[in-house]
């Protein structure tokens, strides 16, 4: 059967470039399609020290890049779509974007994950105008000032030693009794003066009116409320999988991501789904390339089979 691509992966992160080198390296016709920043979010991330074969860490923007070069060398097509819907028929797959219909034979989803809102007054009204999700791009704004990062986990405590190093005097505040972030990284933030935990502790509120310039926030425990003077606050509680576009075709799990066999292959045959929006998946760069490498190599067995 002819169609357009052999196959398509919708993302690229380290799972979709992953797939890509590894289905264009096997002569696979291969398309990456990408919504927003190609690379993913390793595009903005400040330093990766958890990532395989960098001793003293890598950079997010060069590992992404050079993860780009990679799969371009290769021979995957790579380019700037957002998938509103994926169909399949008689084994075709349709992938559809605002302005174009694709077909292909096989399908790798990797579309990621986005940050999960606080959803508390203030939060929408002063996006952008103190309100960020990500320290990276955003934390020249807050540069030297008082700021929140809301989350305690590795990523928040990643976020605020980012910031620290901005001049930032920074705030985290969990909701859990304990921070969830690994030892190594809490021991950085406990040996910083300019770092404060608050643990037990939930955001009510973000005030401001052209920008922020206070958090409300209560102790679960107690019930007493109190404002946090700050000029910005980092929202790092969580990712919520992009699925929204499979809603017609494959049915999420808990949390919204999607279930998947061993060889991250989904309920339809000729789709897999690898990194942040399978089931299960630990959310982690390393275990996302693995996904997108099992991926590959079982969707390059699906089309011999065709």
């Amino acid at each position: 059967m002819y169609t357009d691509y052999d196959v398509i992966i919708i993302g690229s992160g380290c799972a979709g470039l992953a797939a890509g080198i590894y289905t264009s390296r096997a002569g696979l016709q291969t398309l990456i399609l990408e919504k927003e920043t190609m690379g993913g979010e390793m595009m903005s991330r400040q330093l990766i020290e958890n990532y395989p074969g960098f001793a003293t860490g890598v950079m997010g923007p060069d590992l992404g890049s050079a993860m780009l070069e990679q799969a371009a060398n290769a021979g995957a097509e790579i380019e700037t779509g957002e998938v509103s819907a994926l169909k399949d028929k008689a084994g075709v797959k349709l992938v559809k974007t605002a302005d174009q219909t694709y077909t292909c034979k096989g399908v790798i989803l990797a579309s990621g994950s986005h940050p999960r809102k606080l959803q508390v007054p203030g939060e929408q009204e002063l996006a952008n105008r103190g309100v960020f999700y990500c320290a990276t791009c955003d934390g020249a704004q807050c540069a030297g000032k008082a700021v929140v990062v809301a989350g305690a986990g590795d990523s928040g405590i990643t976020e605020a030693l980012y910031l620290e190093r901005l001049g930032c005097k920074v705030t985290i505040v969990e909701l859990m009794s304990q921070p969830k972030a690994s030892k190594v990284l809490l021991d950085r933030a406990a040996a910083n003066p300019n770092i404060e935990i608050i643990c037990g502790t939930r955001i009510e509120a973000i005030v401001g009116e052209e920008w922020v310039t206070g958090v409300d926030i209560q102790d679960a425990a107690t019930g007493a409320k109190s404002r946090l003077e700050v000029e910005g606050i980092f929202v790092r509680i969580g990712l919520i999988p992009n699925t929204q576009f499979l809603q017609d075709l494959l049915t999420p799990g808990p949390g919204g991501q999607i279930p998947v066999s061993e060889t991250m292959e989904t309920a339809v045959p000729g789709i897999f789904a690898a990194g942040d929006i399978r089931f299960h998946s630990p959310a982690q760069m390393a275990t996302a390339v693995g996904d997108g490498v099992t991926a590959a190599m079982a969707l390059g067995r699906y089309l011999a089979s065709l």
